[in-house]
């Protein structure tokens, strides 16, 4: 099973910028698309942004031209350059990595344990 770590969560002021990081470690699987989730306090958990392997992206129309996912396919890394903070971002956000044993399995998804960002003066 793969394994995510997140990191570099924290505060931020608005119109501030953060990095978030995510490993997959046990990597002996095949990753396929890799991608962020939020979850803001009393609301459902909603998709950020997702990038297959080959480096196709996807972003949610909130975070569009603010956000920017990348991943680093060699060190099984994906990241989330985030800019523009506004308090409405302040959630805690969790790496995800869509992964399987074999080139002929279904992928499964496995999640990180998240990492808190909170934007606030």
């Amino acid at each position: 099973q793969v394994q995510l770590v997140e990191s570099g969560g924290g505060l931020v002021q608005p119109g501030g910028s953060l990095r978030l990081s995510c490993v997959a470690s046990r990597t002996g699987d095949i990753i396929d698309a890799m991608g962020w989730y939020r979850q803001a306090p009393g609301k459902q958990r909603e998709s950020v942004a997702t990038i297959t392997s080959g480096g196709s992206t996807n972003y949610a129309d909130s975070v569009k031209g603010r956000f920017t996912i990348s991943r680093d396919n060699a060190k099984n890394t994906v990241y989330l350059q985030m800019t523009s903070l506004s308090p409405e971002d302040t959630a805690v956000y969790y790496c995800h990595a869509d992964a399987r044993p074999h080139i002929w399995s279904a992928s499964t998804r496995n999640w990180g344990l998240g990492t808190q960002v909170t934007v606030s003066s």
